[in-house]
């Protein structure tokens, strides 16, 4: 006979008044907009104010099915009675929020200078989860930019705000370069757009072949990066490679 598991916490996930999962109601939305809800897609727009809570909390209810189904004692294991909590809070609230909050906001200034000559920004810490088996993804990431009048500008730390936003989502590391640099494009508008990011994955080395010393390197050429050799190499020959 199995035994009773405790479910301290909520006894059951917040689905107000019409008693509809919150995850169905937010996945309903997204239907009928015919809107993309992959892993890596933003769907912050489909969220209702107050509902992240009741998500998460939907979130700890399955979780502590899922280790149940583990065959671990959540009643007498005092290391893991309150697991599928944290592991909720972790999943909606820091490593997947990208997923659920809007675009950080961002002063932009125009370019009264006129400045039009190579800036590079990093090495910014990245931090992701691959959509295959949700390990870490962790790296660095570089930024060339070559403004040109119109161009907007952002502070420094605005383009690790956007980075985190981007990555902080279950990623395919190639995907998450392009995502990255569409919104970099968008927002500042330069000549001149590249992106280079290194890091390692925990897939690698904490599972299958456990190859512990591979790092994955891939960028994206936008503008005048693709266009000049030159200042493509002396973008790839003045990026810092230590923090």
């Amino acid at each position: 006979m199995l035994r009773k598991i405790d479910t301290a916490g909520p006894a059951e996930p917040d689905t107000g008044d019409e008693g509809t999962p919150v995850s169905v109601k937010i996945r309903e939305r997204l239907l009928a907009a015919r809107q993309r809800f992959n892993a890596n897609d933003n769907i912050a727009e489909f969220i209702k104010p107050g509902e992240l809570e009741g998500l998460l909390d939907e979130v700890e209810l399955k979780m502590k099915d899922v280790l149940e189904s583990l065959v671990i004692d959540l009643e007498n294991d005092h290391n893991t009675g309150n697991t599928a909590r944290r592991v909720a809070k972790m999943y909606v609230n820091e490593v997947f929020r990208g997923r659920y909050v809007t675009q950080p906001s961002l002063t932009e200034f125009p370019n009264a200078e006129h400045l039009n000559e190579l800036m590079i920004v990093g090495p910014i810490t990245v931090r992701s989860a691959c959509s295959h088996h949700f390990c870490p993804i962790i790296g660095k990431l570089w930024i060339g930019v070559m403004p040109n009048e119109k161009t907007n500008v952002i502070g420094l730390s605005k383009y690790a705000r956007l980075a985190e936003w981007v990555m902080s989502r279950p990623q395919i590391q190639e995907e998450a370069v392009v995502q990255l640099a569409d919104l970099i494009q968008e927002r500042t508008q330069p000549d001149g757009l590249a992106l280079v990011v290194e890091a390692e994955h925990f897939c690698m080395q904490w599972r299958g072949v456990k190859e512990m010393d591979s790092k994955m390197i891939n960028s994206v050429m936008r503008g005048v990066f693709l266009k000049d050799s030159n200042l493509r190499r002396e973008f790839l020959a003045l990026m810092p490679r230590r923090s």
